[in-house]
């Protein structure tokens, strides 16, 4: 079975969201991040206010902080409505790593105010410590604008972390996270300015650096925020995925029946959509069905770790060292889609002697049937050496549905038929007989009740030789097949 490659956006059992809930999770996204834009707006401008009325860098270090964050919530909200568009013939995979891109381009200007506050609170100090004075202009405008905005930060931290999580948006996680750091921030310039104020009043000049080292400090949380945000932008854009992660994935996929190993797993994150090639090993004798539902559970697996995710499995076949003969002789039949049975393999002098019957189209010539038989063989002694010789019965496949005439039972058939079950002690019952004419042939078909444990091989062998005894008996029967069944369930 050659390899196979499948797409799950959305495993059985485990829906894809509706498209009314994909339209409410875009209206909520784009509703929070509106008011977010807002919120930054109004205090931004309050802080700008502030701190040029009163002279305290501290404050104005804030009011650049603030209006790095209403940059970043303005390109939140920009980079939302575009990543929220569905995927398209020139974006395969979405729009989804627009999110990313806001986000990085925000670092830059993080970093860039941060540099900014750095020097100006540089430049106050050494001003200081040649003998300028640094005061400040008293007001309790800077403590209320402070408490108003710490206020509003909690609030807006609070509704854009639950969004974000509930909706998997790393624009709204950085939005959280922005104005969760905010807070803090707020804190160190309030205690620098009322600092700064205290010492004014008390006559302790030296207080005054409590301002520019607040500033300072509020460039450092700055700078912690934009190495933390980077690394995670970066992370998106260069598809980083956490080790952890990928490991609970793999072993995830491991622990699927039938999977046999997972050659490679490959992962992209497009904002909040995450992506998945896997490529499994399985039997290289299973049916094509039995293949798909090994792909399915896969998906699966990988959707238990990280839901909804869009997920490519690649399948490949493996020939198992734990194979039989009767395995790598098949394998090479499906190798070429072709219908083996009947195998039978007997240990003679020179080796193995292989017994099969090909199917082939009934339409197919003489010389083109006799050389596919012997380019099967040949690949069949290839992949067992220990071959010696193979004799090939070749039949059509049946390609005309006829229609049989039924006719009535005939005692002295069936009480024949039961008679010779009867020789066979594994045999308790047989039942259900029926008689077909297909032109001059006559044919016979019935339900034989056997152990419910007894073997395969030697419930094939038990009819096996109950249908040759009985067309011995009956010529005019050209066919008879058997249909075993065990004693709990012989009615089916």
């Amino acid at each position: 079975m050659s390899g196979t490659e499948t797409r799950r956006t959305s495993a059985e059992g485990n829906a894809a969201p509706s498209r009314g809930d994909a339209v409410l999770v875009i209206a909520l996204k784009r509703e929070t991040a509106t008011r977010s834009v807002l919120a930054a707006s109004a205090i931004t401008l309050l802080k700008i206010i502030t701190g040029v009325a009163t002279g305290s860098l501290g404050m104005l270090s804030e009011a650049a902080h603030s209006a790095i964050d209403l940059i970043a919530s303005t390109l939140t909200l920009v980079s939302l409505r575009v990543s929220d568009k569905p995927a398209d013939d020139d974006h395969t995979y979405g729009h989804g790593r627009v999110e990313s891109l806001s986000a990085f381009v925000e670092t830059i200007f993080m970093l860039a105010s941060s540099v900014w506050i750095i020097y100006e609170a540089v430049r106050r100090i050494v001003r200081y410590q040649h003998g300028e004075s640094l005061a400040l202009e008293f007001s309790p405008w800077p403590v209320l604008v402070l408490v108003l905005s710490m206020a509003v930060d909690w609030t807006r931290s609070r509704a854009l972390r639950r969004v974000a999580e509930q909706v998997h948006s790393q624009a709204l996680q950085a939005e959280a996270l922005h104005f969760g750091t905010d807070i803090w921030s707020s804190i160190a310039v309030l205690l620098g300015i009322s600092a700064a104020f205290l010492g004014q009043r008390l006559g302790i000049r030296w207080l005054e650096l409590a301002d520019p080292l607040a500033a300072l400090l509020v460039s450092l949380i700055i700078l912690k925020v934009t190495y933390r945000l980077s690394r995670e932008t970066i992370d998106a854009l260069t598809d980083a995925t956490p080790p952890a992660t990928r490991r609970e994935m793999v072993e995830a996929i491991r622990r699927v029946p039938g999977v046999l190993n997972v050659d490679r797993l490959r992962m992209r994150r497009a904002g909040p959509k995450y992506f998945a090639d896997v490529t499994i090993g399985m039997s290289r004798n299973i049916s094509f069905q039995r293949s798909e539902q090994l792909v399915t559970a896969a998906t699966v697996a990988v959707q238990s770790v990280l839901p909804e995710t869009d997920v490519v499995v690649h399948t490949i076949p493996i020939a198992e060292t734990r194979e039989s003969v009767f395995d790598r002789v098949r394998a090479v039949a499906s190798r070429s889609d072709l219908a083996i049975h009947d195998v039978s393999i007997r240990q003679i002098r020179e080796g193995l002697l292989v017994e099969q019957h090909l199917e082939l189209p009934a339409n197919t010539p003489l010389r083109e049937a006799h050389d596919t038989v012997t380019r099967i063989e040949a690949e069949m002694r290839r992949e067992v050496p220990d071959i010696a010789s193979i004799i090939t019965h070749i039949e059509s496949e049946e390609q005309t549905i006829d229609t049989p005439v039924l006719l009535e039972r005939d005692p002295s058939l069936v009480q024949d038929l039961r008679n010779l079950a009867a020789q066979f002690p594994e045999i308790q019952d047989v039942h259900d007989t029926t008689i077909m004419s297909h032109g001059e042939e006559l044919e016979m078909s019935c339900h034989c009740t056997m152990p419910d444990d007894l073997r395969m091989d030697a419930v094939h062998r038990i009819i096996t030789a109950l249908e040759a005894a009985f067309l011995r008996k009956r010529t005019e029967i050209a066919r008879l097949l058997i249909h075993p069944e065990p004693v709990t369930d012989n009615r089916r």
